[in-house]
């Protein structure tokens, strides 16, 4: 029996993302998926969405179907 995952490109936040310190942010995803570690990603509120900013991974841990995401925000574009 194979695992469902996601390989996203792009941090989509809905608006849960919670901020941990200065420009460190977590978020939790409900699903298994895959970010790639230490290269700048888009980061919006909605997938169609504006653009927010930019951030890096740092950490991506999978527990009980749900992904959590530890992430930089190296710039912001729009605070809207």
């Amino acid at each position: 029996m194979g695992m469902p995952l996601e390989l996203n490109t792009m941090i989509v936040t809905k608006g849960r993302e919670k901020r941990e310190e200065d420009n460190w942010f977590t978020l939790k995803k409900d699903g298994y998926r895959l970010y790639p570690l230490d290269i700048p990603l888009e980061v919006k509120k909605t997938i169609e969405g504006d653009l927010i900013g930019q951030a890096v991974v740092k950490k991506v841990e999978w527990t009980n179907g749900e992904t959590n995401l530890m992430y930089q925000l190296l710039s912001l574009k729009s605070t809207n």
